[in-house]
């Protein structure tokens, strides 16, 4: 009995330690495809220099020039959110994107009727961006002026609202 009884302890033990390094090879397994999986980048928008926190700062995020800058429709993604009153910043997050080429358009949408109002001219009476920070011209952004490559698995753009009104008040 003693020598059954030795033998039968014996396959139990063989029995848990096969169990256990199949366990620990199947969870590094899963480690690695996990690590090699492809992972989304996400991206982060900052809107900085609102000159007050009225209405709201829409961002939209746009990977071919046709519709930018003010074509939201024409976006992969669009988004309008509330203005800091401490900061006078907004910031969105657009998460689960492809790597690829991007340009991003930003109004500052005073008076809350979803577009960026201009004068008898076509000058902004609200404040407007790009990525790139694309300088101030006398006419709207350009999407090779705005784009950029968005890569890994994230990344920040700040911009910098743009009015025309306070560039003739000083």
């Amino acid at each position: 009995m003693n020598h059954l009884n030795s033998r039968l302890s014996y396959a139990v033990g063989v029995l848990i330690v096969s169990c256990a390094l199949f366990l620990l090879v199947t969870a590094r397994s899963a480690v690695v495809v996990a690590a090699q999986a492809p992972s989304t980048p996400t991206l982060t928008i900052k809107v900085i220099g609102a000159r007050n926190p009225k209405g709201k700062i829409g961002v939209a995020l746009f990977q071919q020039a046709a519709g930018f800058p003010e074509d939201t429709s024409k976006a992969i993604r669009a988004q309008d959110v509330d203005i800091d009153t401490n900061t006078m910043s907004a910031q969105v997050v657009f998460g689960d994107l492809p790597e690829g080429v991007y340009a991003i358009s930003v109004r500052h949408d005073e008076n809350s009727n979803a577009k960026l109002d201009k004068n008898f001219v076509g000058i902004p009476k609200e404040g407007y961006g790009a990525s790139n920070n694309a300088a101030k011209k006398r006419r709207a952004p350009k999407f090779d002026e705005a784009k950029f490559l968005l890569n890994g698995t994230g990344q920040t753009i700040e911009i910098k609202l743009i009015y025309w009104e306070e560039s003739y008040d000083r």
